[in-house]
Formats: structure tokens, sequence, C-alpha cells
């Protein structure tokens, strides 16, 4: 998802809030230097004020903000194309951009009836981009003035008495349920924010009206940026940084979310993701964390103090020994020479210095977003359990073969972890709280996380935290779900794993401290589910909706066409629970 189409539904959700309050369903958001600094929705019958149009009030809401009249470096986000008043202000406000979902070939004055944006005559001109969530944002429209012609009908006897040309309802008559949507992404077909999109239309497809409110969600893997960015802003950033495999990357990072602006998130698959390895055996040994480091290094010049690390997907198995020469940190060999990248570097190892990292981050603070429990070392570390889905073994011969060269690499990262905990006994970490403070690298949960990446933080001081509840937390779940009535959450695959810290799991358990039903939705799913059910969730939908090829369902026409008979099916599995 783009960033015009993540701060659409910011004015999506003030439209809704409009519309709840029985105001025409327009919303508007300003946004200046990647944050949202201003929204508001239309209020002209509540306030009894004819200028109270949703981008109007935003755009003066942000004048306020700014300090100042001018709004240069601003995009307005509206719903709905903006009308002559309020094309004329951003001309007067000197906007930047402005960013609009349906057209009003009624009165719209940025292209349709006018095109005030850039006519020659007036002192400024400014950038339009249109049809951004388009069917959304009519939708929206669509809904509330559709209900509106229902009540404005003539009742000549009570609602309980059929008329003569009265159809029977097909749906009981009950207030229109509150939806909270938290899915995360599904794997090779779409991200968070747009599966929900689309199971967000089978909703309203099977209850129009239906109040939605879209949290996109993460567990620490693919998709964490966009998920934290949708919530707490920011702007995706992109540098050029080393590959895993040495060659140059165009990675993503998020820089400048929160309010205070001075957080960063990073993908450490975007850096060193398993997609640009052709997993081999002599890849995967030198496959590098460099490229994450690097992408640190561009955070913390553009002033993050606080930045998350989701450290799914790796092509590595370095134990976050490339990640650390990124940061001025100092592996050396026998020679006092910097090791070669990759695990097949960890073999000539003989000391390490991370003092030179720990200046570099000097007032920040990491955070690790992890959907795994693995040590560094042993049957389930780095090494034995990710190495052979990364490459390592497949040279072997056979079985036996291979469980040899497991043994051996696993053996070389022992010794490694051993030098880091040298490392940091060489170091003052007393400043750590005691809740990070550990003996050895070697066994803390996590720490194999990413090829043991997650072992080369937990050696800087960074906390490693469950992935799925932190991002939860910085989303706001708690609140968003306490309003709702249901709760629809899912991701790719359903199945043991997802009982052990995944995405749909962690939305189950918050749910239930707020007594609320919860449906999964998955691309597929396991005979067996009892953990998951055991966890807090109470129907299990996969959504393939007839026969096709795994490449078919992975395909984004087909994912979204699933996803919308999916939505529809988990909220009329819900009215049908409730139609008593």
């Amino acid at each position: 998802m783009d960033a015009d189409e993540r701060f659409m539904r910011e004015a999506l959700a003030e439209a809704r809030a409009a519309a709840e309050a029985g105001e025409v369903p327009i919303g508007a958001v300003v946004v200046f230097e990647g944050r949202v600094i201003a929204r508001a929705h239309n209020r002209r019958e509540l306030d009894e004020d004819p200028s109270a149009h949703a981008e109007f009030s935003a755009m003066v809401a942000a004048a306020h903000a700014l300090g100042r009249w001018r709004l240069t470096g601003c995009t307005v986000y509206v719903t709905l194309e903006p009308c002559t008043m309020c094309a004329g202000l951003m001309v007067n406000a000197r906007i930047d951009r402005c960013v609009y979902g349906a057209t009003d070939p009624k009165a719209g004055a940025v292209g349709s009836l006018y095109d005030l944006s850039r006519d020659s005559r007036l002192n400024h001109a400014f950038e339009v981009r249109s049809g951004v969530l388009e069917q959304e944002c009519a939708e929206v429209l669509r809904t509330f003035f559709a209900a509106a012609r229902t009540r404005e009908l003539p009742r000549e006897t009570p609602d309980d008495v059929p008329r003569a040309n009265d159809r029977p309802s097909s749906q009981p008559r009950i207030p229109q349920p509150r939806v909270l949507l938290a899915l995360d992404s599904f794997k090779g077909s779409a991200q968070s924010a747009r599966v929900e999109a689309w199971v967000q239309e089978g909703v309203e497809r099977a209850c129009p009206g239906v109040r939605v409110r879209c949290l996109p969600i993460a567990d620490g893997g693919e998709g964490t940026l966009e998920a934290i960015g949708a919530t707490l802003g920011g702007i995706e950033q992109t540098a050029s940084v080393t590959g895993p495999l040495g060659s140059p990357v165009r990675a993503r990072y998020l820089q400048g979310a929160g309010e205070r602006g001075d957080i960063a998130v990073i993908e450490m698959a975007e850096a060193a993701g398993i997609e640009y390895s052709p997993r081999t055996q002599s890849a995967a040994l030198r496959a590098t964390t460099r490229g994450v480091g690097e992408l640190l290094l561009e955070a913390l010049k553009a002033g993050a103090r606080t930045v998350y690390f989701a450290i799914g997907g790796s092509a590595t198995s370095d134990g976050g020994a490339g990640f650390l020469q990124a940061l001025g940190a100092q592996l050396l060999d026998e020679r006092g020479e910097q090791i070669a990248p990759g695990l097949a570097g960890l073999a000539d190892l003989a000391h390490i210095d991370i003092a030179p990292a720990l200046k570099v981050l000097t007032g920040c603070r990491l955070v690790v977003l992890s959907d795994v429990d693995n040590p560094l070392v042993g049957a389930r570390g780095a090494v034995c359990t990710f190495g052979p889905q990364k490459g390592l073994g497949s040279d072997a011969a056979n079985d036996a073969d291979r469980t040899d060269i497991l043994r051996k690499l696993d053996a070389r990262m022992v010794a490694y972890g051993r030098r880091l905990d040298a490392a940091r006994g060489g170091v003052c970490l007393d400043a750590e709280p005691p809740a990070r403070r550990f003996r050895s690298v070697l066994g803390v949960p996590g720490a194999g996380a990413a090829g043991g990446l997650g072992a080369a933080l937990l050696a800087l001081g960074a906390q490693m935290v469950p992935g799925g509840n932190a991002v939860l937390d910085l989303v706001g779940f708690d609140e968003a779900v306490a309003n709702a009535d249901l709760v629809i959450t899912g991701e790719g695959m359903i199945d043991a794993q997802t009982a052990h810290g995944k995405a749909p799991v962690a939305v189950a358990r918050r749910a239930k401290r707020f007594h609320k039903p919860v449906v999964a939705l998955g691309g597929g799913r396991a005979e067996q589910l009892e953990a998951v059910y055991a966890e807090g969730v109470d129907l299990v939908l996969p959504i393939v909706r007839a026969p096709m090829s795994l490449a078919q369902a992975l395909s984004p026409e087909e994912t979204r066409r699933n996803l919308i008979c999916a939505g529809e099916e988990a909220l009329r599995a819900y009215l049908l629970r409730n139609a008593h």
C-alpha cells in the first residue's frame, strides 16, 4: 500500500465518523512531512455552518497546528472531490497536493465541473491525484444515502405490521454491528491493508451500513513496516545497501513515525531477505546481514531514537556478524583482520569488540519484534532449524551427511556466541533493565531469529518482544477492540504455528480479554486446530471459494475475490449467531 492509500484510509475513518453523527460522510486529513497534522469530517448540520466541509475544517486546523496560514508542504486527503469553496481555499492556502477518492460530477472543482488546481488565472497551482480508494469512498456515500432514503419513506402503519407490498426481510432486525478487521498479510498475495480492504467489501456486502474499522497488523515478519506506518505515520524511505550476497539492493524502511517523529521501523528481509538468495549451500554460507546494519545507520542519521526490527524471512545464518561490522564492531581473525562475510567467515573468528557499535548507538533504543522463540544454537537453533530452508546442507548426499554438516556448522555458531558473550563482558551494559540481562546469548529465546541476528541485537542491549503483541500495542488495538462487536483476523495459513505467537492468535488473546467473538480467515488450514481454538479463535474460515491451483489462489485477483467472499461469510456467521 502506498502512502496515499494509507492516508486516504485515515480520511475514510473520518467519513465514517461523520456518518455515525448523521452527517454526509466526507472525511479529510492534512499531512505534513509524512504525518497527519489535522483531521476533520463534515459537520454542516451539527455546527449549522455552511463552511464546515471536511477538507475546509481540516485545512483551518492544519494552519493552527503549523502556526501559519500558508500550508506549503501539505497534502490534503479528502474522500470526495472538493467543491469550489474548498478548492478555492486550497489555492489560497498554497497547498502542495490534493488527493481525493470519489469524483463529484455535480460540484467537483478540481477536474469535474471546474479545475481550480491549475487555472492559470489564479496565483497558485497544486498537484491533484484522483481515484485513490475510489470504490471505498463512494460506497460510504452510497450506503449513507440509501439508509437515508429508507428512513424518509412514509410510514402509514407501525413497523411490526407488514404492508401488502413488503417483502420478507432476509436479515434479522438487529443493530448494525461494529466490526474490527485486524488481519496480517497473506504472504505472496497481499499486504495487511489491502487484505483488510477486500474483506471489508465482503462485510459490507453482507450488511450494508455495517461500521468497520481497519487496523493493519503484523507479527514481526513481512508487512510490519506497513502495519506500524498505517497507524503511527512516518515516511517510507529507500536506501541502497549491501544485499545478502554482496550486490547492492534497494531496501525500504519507515522513518519519522510516532508522536515525536523519532521512531524508525526496519524489516530485515528488505535488506537480507531470502528472496535474494538461490538457497544453495554456497549462498547460505556467505549470506551477510551487513545491509541491515547499513539501514540502521541511515535511520540514525535521520534522527531515529527508537528503532523496531522485524526480523523474519532472512537469507542469512551469520549470527548478525555483518550487521555488527556495518556498525563499526571489530570481528577479527588471528591476524587482526576483519573476517569474511557470512557463516563461512565465522570459521576464522578470533575476537569481537562491540564497543564501536555501542558508541554509534548512544541514546538509541533497539526493540526486536520476533515471531519465533528459537535459541541461537542447538536442535532448535538458527542453523539446525532454519538453515536447511536457506540452503545449508543442500549439497549433502543423504540425510546423515546433511545432519553432520548442520552439526558442524552449529558448533561454529556456538563458538561465535561465546565470543559475543565475551564481548558483552568487556563493555559496560549495567544500564540494562534486569529483564534484559542474561548470562549467555546462546540460549536466549529469540536469539536464533533471522539466522542469529537476534543474538547480535541482544548483545547490543536490544529488547526482544513477541512481535504480535508489540505491534498490537503500537497500533492501539485494545482501544479499538473495546468498541467492536466482532473481530476478524487471519493470515495466509492457519496451523499449529499460528498458536505460537503468530498475529491471529495475538489478536484473539487480546479480544478475549474484552469478551469479543473472533473469526480467523486463512488461505488454508491444518486438519487439527485445537491449539488455535484454545487461544481464543471461535471460527476458522478458509478463504478459497472454488477448486484452483496454488498459483491461481495466490494471484491478486483471486485473492481479492476469495477475501471478499470470506468477509461476507464471516459477518453472516455473526449475524446468524445473533439472529435470536
